[in-house]
């Protein structure tokens, strides 16, 4: 069955559901702070979750890419499930001394066309270094797809991108928070390799 022919579901429950929204004062991994944070591992370790959102990356994406990429950790699960539902080959690519990069020998044919999928855009900065990544190993990268878009601003891809769910959450630089949050203690979640 095509991603195509999977029954919609409402997604947000899903997120709510799955444990992933959580409310409070949070310090993301771009440096940014907000009351709203996405639980990534609370959608990647529930499968019927997970696969109900790739599926929504994959059905705008099938039949236009060759290669599905993402970058460590989230994005390789990601990457395989989207890879998976559309029948393509998947690649993950890792951090090296400060730098993203294809390892294991893993390689992108010249011009091959490739979706890079994440899971929470906010700056987009992820996504940048992951294509990257595949245009010096030769990819050409045509589109991008996030589980989960809480941007406040274009991200500047220059191509196509789709998320599976879109939710306004506002964030703040340091000197821009405001009062009623500086007042909730700050959590730090998050990786940034």
């Amino acid at each position: 069955m095509s991603s195509a022919d999977s029954p919609r579901v409402d997604l947000g429950a899903l997120l709510v559901e799955s444990g992933a929204v959580l409310q409070g004062h949070f310090l993301l991994t771009s440096g940014r702070h907000s009351n709203v944070y996405f639980e990534k591992f609370r959608v990647l370790e529930q499968p019927h979750v997970l696969s109900a959102l790739c599926a929504e990356i994959a059905s705008a994406f099938e039949g236009k890419v060759d290669v599905v990429a993402g970058p460590t950790t989230g994005g390789i699960i990601i990457a395989f499930e989207v890879a998976r539902q559309i029948g393509l080959r998947s690649l993950y690519v890792e951090s090296v001394d400060g730098l993203k990069m294809l390892r294991r020998g893993a390689s992108i044919e010249a011009g091959a066309r490739v979706l890079i999928v994440d899971d929470v855009l906010t700056t987009g900065l992820s996504v940048h270094e992951t294509a990257a990544a595949v245009r010096l190993a030769g990819g050409d990268v045509i589109g991008v797809g996030v589980l989960i878009d809480r941007s406040t601003q274009d991200p500047g891809f220059g191509v196509p991108m789709h998320a599976a769910y879109r939710v306004d959450a506002e964030s703040w630089a340091d000197h821009e928070v405001p009062d009623w949050l500086k007042a909730i203690p700050i959590t730090k979640p998050g990786t940034r390799a």
